[in-house]
């Protein structure tokens, strides 16, 4: 059978020339070990595909046949000889060729001569007339100088080929230098062409043949003849002529006449040419749909031959090793760079190999089961006594037999019946689980999970029927948590009864525990007798005693019927497994989450949310779905503390004793498909107060009474929530508030799980009140009255608040808000952050007040908030058997929230006058000027003004006694009044600045507060604006005038103009003073003078009033006069230096009082 499927070693492999290397000895000789290493290590890709051997000269190469002249009478006796591959590969060479020592130079030339001509002959007569190239390679010791200068090298050459009949190309000379390898590659080169030029000759003489065959009774020739060729090819590295060739060797396979006798040599050499033309298009020619093409073709063809019926397996067995070596290919392709797709590679065909293995056993089981009950025929109708057969795909008994009928009918029968018994003692499994496991890599590779996991499965299956059922249980688990997840429940229901199967083989208690839970369970598709069985199995277990034995009958029809007598064996080694096993009692976790068991649970609080100052009710519903009643030990429930872990234990009342103290009796017993109801009630921990109580795990304990095994059943709620929604019906919000834990459930799906419980802070209990008075004025001092009320029974105890403003708010907002909870620190240490308030203890009905001061700097809307906490006693009443009340220290909070806009108090206004309070540009070192600050309330309280103040730069001093003022002192200004201050400024006379240089004058601040109805010791705040900025200019002169401050009608009164000049060069001034209409004027009209630097001029004029009121003065007009050009009186704009600058100097007005009566 092996024979008959496997594929010969020298057709899974790229053909190479063999070429034979004579006359080294690499044993002895450094310098031959040297080149036979060149030759044969360190084959890279680069250089040409060639097979050397190193062979004595006289070795005998195979016999050549006698050439046929005519097929006429000739019948083949089968199409492809078994040793022929193996003959032209590694046995008869394309090249020989002979190394010897010789130089040009030597002086016994021709000795050496005459002995390099034997060698050759020997060569020659050893090959037996085939028509292999001869070629000598001549080793020199020197570098032989270029063709045409060495004479004597060309002389003696001619020579030497002439005696020993070589052609020139066929004579080689190998100098022994440091560029060895160099030489070697070219040598390689020349006997490649060699090694192609023999077998083209070869391929040419088998096409010669053709001529002299007929298709009647020399089919076999054509298709031999064609592989020869298509083989020679592949020899000579051409695989597109061997593909043709290949291709039409396979055309001849299908003309040939097939029956029982030639049937399997056909399918035989057909696997062998389409492997041929599969590996050429695969691997060579870059043909990857043809070649899965052809194989397509090539298994359509031949899947209907499947000859002898007695033989089925046989050709099931052909089946799956076309598609393993096909399998293989494609492979093998991949790696040397092709890309598959998910719905084409490798795995199908492996898939599709396994299947056919599968079914080679099935045929195995039914034909010869019969057949070993006879004896194995005496004479071994398929020995070969060591020889292999002479044409491949042939009977051992009838070989070279191309008739349609057997010549000796019981040797075939004995054929047959020895090839049954040989299949016989195969076990398949083993056969199949390395194509499966192929498949899988392939699958799991090209990402198909689900193809991956079914032939798991399959796997699975395999090594149960191999009776390795550990690996079996192992590669089920694998693959069962997929099927569960997806409900495919039957295939789900039989991998488990597998399972159980396997543990039981194997006696692992652990896993034949948790299959019968599943197996219980409301999804599992078991009969109802087998679930009974499998209950009982499973109480014997956990009593400690041994499980009666599962039942080996097969799943399905799809599994072979006996197979059950397979594990007859392990049945009996379960027996004693399990007798130990069960000898020494031990626990056993099982984590139910990702489980189908056969109990449910669902849990539910009474409640979303819980305050702390009441009980947490925990409701647990179980259910059943086993045929029989279940009674379980102990439940038990973690929350994740000790402080709830211990309320939420139930021993069974059967039990004599009870667990722990804290632990109730309850029944614990299950009627199938019936759920229990069981509540926990439990006093909240105040650490948990603001957090969400979860359950963590739910543990059901089987058994444990009297030392016997313990099966611990726990659900993970926390993982199971995080995996799926625990069954959770989706219902509104009204609905679940209306379901309480006295709500009677009537069936498993009205249950409405709530998973977790908030602990809430206890309902507060005092009154927090928060007054102030809105808007606040940006700059000031605002208070904040906080007053806190207990309405407790008990004492209040802890009572802080925490005022901080909320978030949310912009950082300027944030930033330019300060806190403080006296007056005083907040002007002198602001702080933005959140202020701590403590309180005294206040017992019932008691009240205190605290007060907290904000200083607000930016226009803004403020949002603040107070949380006030305290600590109080209560009690929490706990439902167990009994109510129990239990005191616990409550912690509570209120949180009050207050905003208010910060608005302007006033606006504050400035600007510069002279000192007639007229505007002004510039002002001279020494001049003086005013400083007009106007304030206009926008508070809606009023506004009481303590002082105002200057701040002045180092370049402006006041000419009052200080820089405060006192005019706006104890002013109240209500909203839209006015209030206005007056500063008199001078520019020092030391400084010195360039022409249109401005200086900053500095500052204006103004002392207030709100003025409160009630007294307060608010403290003043200050606001201030800066003064505009005033430009200094150096004048050439200064004017002084001196006059009264007013006249009188008809009374005398002098005025005088006192002229300095201020510059480095003396002025020459004309100076004009023109007469008033309502005065009488007295004093030079005008007038010349020349002031020296640093001096002095004082004109004094006379005035005689003659009308009463504001009365226009005489205009006083001083010009410059200049060197030359003009006459005194003229009139020039060139001229005019100084009136522009002494304008502002100029008195122009006065107020003339009536004169008196007489």
């Amino acid at each position: 059978m092996a024979s008959a499927t496997d594929l010969p070693q020298e057709l899974c492999y790229d053909p190479m020339s063999f070429v034979v290397l004579t006359g080294l000895d690499i044993k002895y000789n450094a310098i031959h070990k040297s080149i036979w290493d060149a030759f044969s290590n360190n084959r890279r890709a680069d250089r040409v595909p060639i097979s050397f051997g190193c062979l004595p000269g006289d070795h005998c190469y195979p016999r050549s046949k006698d050439k046929r002249t005519s097929y006429e009478w000739y019948i083949p006796k089968g199409i492809l000889k078994t040793k022929w591959m193996d003959k032209h590969l590694h046995q008869v060479p394309a090249v020989v060729v002979i190394y010897y020592e010789l130089d040009w130079d030597e002086p016994a030339w021709r000795e050496k001569q005459m002995e390099c001509a034997s060698r050759v002959e020997v060569v020659r007569t050893s090959l037996q007339g085939r028509g292999t190239k001869v070629a000598v390679v001549l080793i020199q010791k020197s570098t032989p100088l270029p063709p045409g200068e060495d004479m004597v090298a060309a002389e003696r050459a001619a020579a030497l080929c002439s005696a020993c009949d070589l052609s020139a190309k066929s004579l080689f000379v190998l100098p022994h230098t440091d560029h060895l390898l160099g030489y070697i590659i070219r040598l390689e080169n020349a006997f490649y062409e060699l090694a192609n030029s023999y077998y083209h000759t070869e391929a040419r003489r088998v096409k010669a043949h053709k001529e002299f065959l007929n298709k009647t009774t020399h089919q076999l020739l054509f298709v031999r003849h064609q592989f020869k060729i298509g083989f020679f090819n592949e020899l000579m590295q051409d695989p597109a002529n061997a593909l043709k060739h290949y291709r039409q060797a396979y055309t001849h396979i299908h003309e040939l006449r097939s029956h029982d006798t030639n049937n399997l040599e056909v399918k035989v050499m057909g696997g062998f040419v389409n492997y041929k033309i599969c590996r050429l298009c695969f691997l060579r020619l870059n043909m990857p749909l043809e070649a899965i093409s052809q194989f397509r073709r090539h298994v359509d063809s031949f899947k209907p031959k499947a000859g002898n019926e007695e033989l089925m397996f046989e050709h099931s067995a052909w089946m799956s090793k076309q598609f393993t070596v096909f399998g293989d290919l494609f492979d093998e392709a991949i790696k040397a760079g092709l890309a598959a797709i998910q719905t084409q590679h490798p795995g199908f065909y492996y898939q599709q190999a396994a299947y056919y293995a599968q079914e080679r056993r099935t045929h195995a089981k039914g034909l010869c089961s019969v057949a070993t009950e006879q004896e194995y025929p005496s004479n071994d109708p398929l020995d070969t006594s060591g020889q292999p057969l002479d044409f491949y795909g042939q009977r051992p008994w009838r070989q070279g037999h191309q008739s349609i009928d057997p010549p000796d009918a019981n040797k075939e029968k004995d054929g047959i019946l020895a090839l049954k018994h040989q299949e016989a003692t195969i076990d398949h499994s083993w056969v199949i689980i390395p194509l499966l496991s192929s498949a899988v890599a392939q699958f799991k590779k090209y990402k198909c999970p689900r193809m991956k996991r079914f032939l798991t499965v399959q796997m699975g299956e395999e090594y149960y029927h191999a009776q390795d059922y550990a690996k079996a249980s192992t590669l089920f688990g694998f693959t069962v948590w997929d099927y569960r997840g997806n409900k495919w429940w039957d295939v789900f229901n039989r991998i488990l009864i597998l399972t159980l199967r396997c543990t039981y083989l194997i006696a692992n208690v652990q896993q034949y525990i948790t299959t019968c839970v599943e197996l219980l369970g409301p999804d599992s598709r078991v009969e109802e007798k087998e679930k009974t069985r499998i209950q009982m199995n499973l109480i014997r277990v956990i009593s400690g005693k041994v499980p009666d034995p599962e039942p080996l009958t097969p799943l399905d029809k799809y599994e072979e019927v006996g197979a059950e007598s397979d594990h007859v064996e392990a049945l009996e080694a379960a027996k004693h497994l399990w007798a130990k096993a069960m000898s020494d009692p031990k626990v056993y976790n099982i984590e139910l989450n990702n489980l189908a068991p056969f109990v449910e649970c669902k849990t539910s609080f009474s409640s979303a949310n819980c305050n702390a100052n009441e009980a947490v009710v925990l409701h647990i519903y179980l259910r059943t779905s086993c045929p029989f009643p279940i009674r379980f030990s102990q439940l038990s429930v973690s929350l994740g503390k000790q402080v709830y872990d211990e309320y939420c234990v139930i021993v069974d009342s059967t039990l004599k004793q009870n667990a722990e103290g804290q632990s109730e009796l309850g029944d614990l017993y299950f009627e199938p498909n019936n759920f229990k109801h069981l509540s926990f009630s439990l006093p909240p921990d105040q650490t948990d107060v603001g957090k969400s109580v979860q359950v963590k795990s739910i543990i059901l304990k089987l058994g444990g009474d009297g030392g016997a095994n313990v099966a611990i059943l726990s659900w993970n709620i926390v993982e199971q929530l995080a995996v799926q929604d625990f069954s959770m019906p989706i219902m509104s919000t009204k609905k679940l508030l209306q379901k309480n834990a006295e709500a009677i459930v009537e069936r498993w799906s009205d249950i409405v799980q709530i998973q977790s419980c908030n602990i809430l802070h206890r309902p507060p209990l005092i009154e927090v009140d928060i007054s102030h008075n809105a808007p606040a004025l940006i700059n000031e001092v605002y208070r904040i009255r906080i007053t806190v009320k207990s309405n407790e029974k008990e004492l209040v105890e802890n009572v802080r608040a925490i005022v901080r403003l909320e978030a949310g708010q912009s950082d300027e907002i944030i930033h330019s808000t300060f806190l403080a909870l006296d007056s005083s620190s907040v002007l002198s240490c602001p702080s933005t952050k959140a202020l701590e308030i403590e309180f005294s203890n206040l017992s019932s009905d008691e009240q205190v007040m605290r007060d907290v001061y904000v200083h607000a700097i930016k226009f803004g809307t403020r949002r603040f908030s107070a949380q006030v906490t305290y600590d109080v006693f209560d009690e929490v009443i706990v439902q167990k058997t009994e109510k129990i009340a239990h005191k616990t220290r409550c912690s509570c909070f209120i949180e009050k929230s207050v905003s208010f806009d910060a608005v302007p108090a006033f606006e504050l206004t400035s600007m510069l006058t002279g000192p007639d309070f007229d505007s002004f540009k510039h002002v001279r070192p020494g001049g003086t000027f005013m400083a007009a600050i106007k304030l206009q309330c926008q508070s809606p309280w009023p506004i009481e003004i303590d002082s105002g103040s200057i701040e002045m730069k180092s370049q402006v001093i006041t000419t009052a006694n200080g820089i405060k003022s006192n005019t706006l002192t104890g002013i109240v200004l209500e909203e839209g009044e006015c209030a206005s201050d007056i500063m008199c400024l001078c520019c020092k006379e030391d400084v010195l600045f360039e022409v249109m240089h401005g200086i900053a004058v500095g500052k204006y601040s103004v002392q207030w507060r709100r003025c409160l109805s009630e007294k307060e010791s608010l403290p003043f705040v200050s606001s201030s604006v800066q003064l505009p900025t005033a430009t200094i200019k150096k004048f050439p002169l200064r004017l002084e005038v001196k006059s009264p401050a007013n006249g009188k009608v008809r009374d005398a009164m002098l005025i005088s103009y006192k002229l300095l000049n201020c510059s480095d060069e003396p002025r020459e001034l004309e100076v004009l003073c023109e007469v008033a209409e309502n005065f009488m004027f007295s004093g030079v009209k005008l007038q010349r003078c020349c002031i020296l630097p640093g001096s002095d001029v004082t004109l004094t004029y006379g005035l005689y009033p003659l009308a009463a009121g504001f009365q226009s003065l005489p205009i006083f007009r001083v010009r410059e006069i200049p060197p030359t050009g003009h006459e005194v009186g003229q009139s020039s704009d060139d001229d005019i230096l100084s009136c522009s600058y002494l304008k502002g100097c100029i008195p122009t007005t006065i107020f003339v009082k009536p004169a008196d009566k007489i």
